[in-house]
């Protein structure tokens, strides 16, 4: 059995780092404890290097190997634990020789006696714990490593953060187009009820796991949605309760609110190959019955207002679902009976690995259809292991060449293309391998020459990959498990939880944040995920995990007992009482028995995806946990769960409470000395309490929401604190909060996001002088609304330009852009308010060298006065906004999203970098010259509320006016606000 080794290097690692900060600082030690400290660091420092050694060793390892590892590890947590209970219990002693500093010393000494004493005797056990465990691999017989031995060429391992860590290269995530798919035109006829069959047509798209089922269904679903009414997409798995999936359903087809400004948020996934996660998008919205229905056990009535909504919704329109990953005919069985047939061309596509679930009784052979996914041919699939090498960032020398590798390495997967682009993603990243080691390699994992096809094939392929990289980036892609299926996985959230779990640090002269940063990146560069969202600055948003990868990465995670996850698509048993990683996927009562059985005092990671109901956090050892992350749950305000709870919780360092029900933060929030990153994006709390001014690592403060312009106060007492905040997002300036001139002490601020700006001369000034000083220091993002227009009018007053500034968006009325902003010659992402969208502002910006994306946007909550500036640049630019020729030489994104968009012209050599266009709008006049565009690939088109005529007319004459030779995909979507 392969050892896995990342997770407790990574244990070792940050416990050592508060050892050394332990003996460093002067604690009043019982007599010897020092010593003991001192011999559990070193003894550590040895077990860390013989674990480095395993790591890198070709053999596999035995079960005593196994064992042994496994009780260093114990020894590091329990180790971990007493320290922190250490150095939170009892103060550094008062410094100085004073008289006075003496008395008080004695008296502190005399008081803490107790406490003392009871970690002398933990440590002291401890030591001994830790020397038995060193001298039993002795007696045992752990075999040793060979010293110094190093896996050679290993390209992105070794040195991975010295060849990673460049200029990064910017780009949009692709389409994913089906490859060596037979009868894909004619499925695409049948989705479009092109045989003029308009009875409800179910398609069944049956394969092995990772043969590329979702990605044809996605294609289907992505090209075909703007022809159907109502669209919903869920994934489904072994577990998946029935009731859940429909409630999710119900969701996306029950008419929204605020779907208009949603919109904006997923505009891109609608062209993206994404899943819609069963659990957490919709456990938020578990509660869509009352109360006493669901509490009350009535089951029947539940399903058959599930059964009433549905038919409501969907019998007399078209609708489209993807219903991904069915597990069971009896599973499909019991959902499928809740859809109303209907004449209007309505389509259900079922993607599934199981011929059982197409052949289901619930299966008519007149109106569905059965579509048998197979594997590649061997010219397919050495085209797509090329291409998917080919996507790597190496160029040059250090890209390897296709012709290098022999065809045993593509042609052992067996025509997968999972495992196709596993395998190139390998062997992408070890440019220096000789022909006759991919031999090797192939030999080792499959002696045979004959293809394969099972699933534990493919696991040997993904083991293999895993075993070959560096301890970090193990234990980071380990902590992927913590995620459900289908998940889109933040980049910004798992970054920052990484630097929380002391996963990274810094090194070779880069902050922290670069490598967490290097480290997602080497992940996508070796396919174990895959980037689903880009942002507008060209890095990746978002990512998830295959199905298959998750399970493996599910099966090392409780292999290594490195976390435990409650309510997971795959069973996850504890190994041990001791649970280090929580996360909980449900909130079903039968599960949370679960929890309830466990020994929660160990927990330092705890991440709860859906409702709070029934969670308790007296549970939790409030001195162990590190990380806590809610985002997206409801249950705040009830009896078991209290912010006040979470302030008790002193190691925290990270603390998200995204999207929650919570309304305000007590003052007792100080007591988080170690916090890092506090999130309360898109919740109710509207003024942060005086005593955040306390937080003293506190980097990131994140709040408000961009979307509906809610904004943060903060309190006046920051002044002159918080050096080491680096992002403060979402505020409000204001008279009687932090002043715009006290902004000027944060002199760490890479990023500062303003929604809302009291209209005042003063605070103008201040703000102004504020954002120069910061621009000399490290500031690289600014995001501004005035919706007065009158802080805008002032930009130009700056004595010195914002030279490196990366980021710039400018919101509200902006009757002219700042004269120095053609100067910005760093600048990636410009997002500008829609009023200042005519050609001349186009002429001004084409000659920034470095602009990547490119937006005009207006506030949903749009005001006369934005119509009728508007209106005024339109006519001022002859009723048609010209983009000129020349220039935007790195411009990949073009976004515009107004009410009315006036007739829109690309010149020829206009934007030649130009990939992706997506324009959003109530009413279009018109849009020219993309078939000039070399590069265009994607045009997304949405159209809200009800269109006119004309805008209908111009929509389809795009639609049927597209040239035969233009390679672009166009995509019309409609929301309605």
């Amino acid at each position: 059995m392969e050892l896995a080794v990342g997770a407790s290097e990574a244990t070792l690692k940050s416990l050592l780092s508060k050892l050394g900060s332990l003996l460093a600082e002067d604690y009043a030690l019982v007599r010897g404890v020092r010593g003991d400290i001192q011999f559990i660091n070193d003894e550590l420092v040895s077990m860390q290097a013989f674990l480095s050694n395993l790591s890198r060793s070709d053999e596999g390892h035995d079960d005593q190997t196994e064992a042994w590892m496994k009780q260093v590890r114990d020894v590091a947590y329990d180790v971990e634990d007493c320290i922190d209970d250490f150095a939170h219990s009892l103060d550094p002693d008062p410094r100085g020789n004073d008289w006075l500093t003496v008395i008080r010393r004695t008296l502190y000494e005399l008081r803490t006696w107790s406490t003392r004493r009871s970690i002398a005797a933990k440590i002291a056990g401890l030591k001994e714990r830790a020397q038995n465990v060193g001298d039993r691999r002795g007696r045992y017989g752990v075999p040793d490593p060979k010293p110094g031995k190093k896996k050679s060429n290993l390209g992105g391992a070794t040195g991975y953060l010295a060849a990673e860590h460049q200029e990064i290269t910017r780009q949009l995530v692709g389409v994913k187009q089906p490859v060596g798919v037979k009868g894909m035109p004619d499925l695409e006829k049948w989705i479009a009820f092109g045989d003029q069959r308009k009875e409800l047509g179910v398609l069944y798209i049956v394969g092995f796991g990772g043969v590329g089922k979702t990605t044809i269904a996605t294609a289907l679903y992505r090209n075909h949605s703007d022809q159907f009414q109502l669209r919903a997409k869920v994934t489904v798995s072994q577990n998946s309760d029935p009731e859940v999936v429909l409630r999710n359903i119900l969701s996306q087809v029950r008419p929204q609110a605020n779907s208009g400004g949603q919109q904006r948020e997923d505009s891109t996934g609608a062209i993206l190959e994404k899943k819609v996660p069963v659990i957490g998008s919709i456990l938020s919205r578990i509660r869509l019955l009352p109360r006493n229905q669901e509490d009350g056990g009535a089951g029947q009535d539940k399903h058959k207002q599930i059964k009433s909504e549905l038919e409501s919704h969907l019998k007399t329109t078209r609708y489209l679902l993807l219903i991904d990953d069915v597990w069971s005919s009896s599973t499909w069985h019991n959902i499928k009976k809740y859809f109303p047939e209907n004449d209007m061309g309505s389509r259900i596509i079922v993607t599934t690995r199981f011929q059982a679930v197409a052949t289901t009784s619930s299966a008519r052979k007149d109106q569905d259809r059965v579509h048998a996914v197979e594997v590649l041919p061997g010219d397919e699939a050495k085209n797509l292991f090329q291409e998917a090498m080919s996507e790597c960032r190496g160029t040059g020398d250090s890209q390897p060449s296709v012709s290098k590798v022999p065809s045993r390495v593509w042609e052992m997967c067996g025509g997968l293309p999972l495992a196709i682009i596993t395998m190139a993603g390998l062997v992408a990243s070890k440019p220096l391998m000789i022909r006759e080691e991919w031999i090797s390699v192939c030999n080792s994992l499959f002696p045979e020459p004959e293809r394969r096809r099972k699933p534990e094939d493919f696991m040997r392929i993904i083991n293999y990959c895993y075993n070959d990289l560096p301890s970090d980036l193990k234990t980071c892609s380990l902590y992927l498990s913590i995620f459900p299926k289908g998940w889109k996985v933040s980049r910004k959230r798992i970054i920052r939880r990484w630097i929380a779990e002391g996963f990274v640090t810094e090194k070779q002269g880069l902050s922290v944040e670069d490598v967490a940063e290097t480290c997602f990146n080497q992940l996508i560069e070796r396919k174990l995920i895959r980037p689903t969202e880009h942002s507008s600055s060209g890095r990746v948003k978002s990512c998830q995990v295959h199905d298959m990868v998750l399970e493996f990465i599910i099966s090392k995670a409780a292999e290594e007992e490195y976390a435990t996850v409650v309510g997971s698509h795959w069973s996850m048993p504890t190994r041990s009482n001791k649970v280090r990683r929580l996360s909980l996927h449900s909130s079903d009562p039968k599960r949370v028995k679960n929890v309830n059985s466990m020994n929660l005092c160990h927990v330092r990671s705890l991440t709860v995806f859906g409702s709070l109901d029934k969670l308790h956090f007296n549970q939790f050892k409030t001195g162990t946990v590190q990380v806590l992350d809610l985002e997206g749950c409801k249950g705040f305000g009830e009896n078991h769960v209290k912010v006040s709870d979470i302030c008790q919780m002193i190691l925290l360092k990270y603390l998200s409470l995204r999207r929650t029900d919570i309304k305000e933060l007590p003052p007792s929030i100080c007591k988080l000395k170690y916090l890092e990153t506090l999130d309360v994006r898109e919740t109710e709390v509207q003024e942060l309490p005086a005593t955040v001014g306390q937080l003293e690592r506190i980097n990131n403060i994140l709040g408000g929401d961009k979307r509906t312009q809610k904004t943060l106060r903060l309190p006046k007492e920051l002044k002159g604190r918080m050096n080491t905040l680096h992002i403060l997002s979402g505020i409000e300036i204001v008279e009687g909060s932090t002043a715009a001139s006290d902004l000027g002490y944060f002199t760490g601020l890479r990023k500062l996001a303003i929604y809302r700006i009291h209209k005042s001369e003063e605070i103008f000034k201040d703000l102004l002088s504020s954002i120069q000083y910061l621009s000399g220091y490290s500031l690289q993002a600014l995001v501004i609304n005035d919706e007065s227009s009158e802080f805008h009018m002032t930009l130009d007053s700056m004595s010195s330009d914002p030279m490196d500034l990366r980021a710039l968006e400018l919101s509200g009325k902006l009757l002219r852009v700042p004269k120095w902003l053609n100067s910005l010659h760093e600048l990636v992402k410009l997002t500008l308010s829609a009023t200042a969208l005519h050609t001349d502002n186009f002429l001004l910006l084409r000659n920034l060298s470095s602009l990547f994306s490119l937006t005009f946007s207006i506030s949903e909550k749009q005001d006369p006065a934005m119509a009728a500036i508007l209106e005024k640049n339109k006519s001022d630019s002859g009723g048609e906004i010209f983009v000129p020729p020349g220039g935007f030489s790195k411009l990949k994104l073009l976004c515009i999203f107004v009410p009315l968009l006036p007739s829109l012209s690309f010149a020829k050599k206009a934007t030649p970098q130009l990939e992706r266009i997506e324009l959003r709008f109530k009413r279009l006049e018109g849009l020219h010259g993309m078939d000039e565009l070399g590069m265009l690939n994607d045009v997304l088109l949405t159209v809200g509320g009800q269109s006119s005529e004309q805008t209908k007319s111009i929509l389809e004459g795009l639609k049927t006016g597209k040239k035969p030779s233009s390679k672009y995909a166009l995509i019309v979507n409609e929301y309605h606000a």
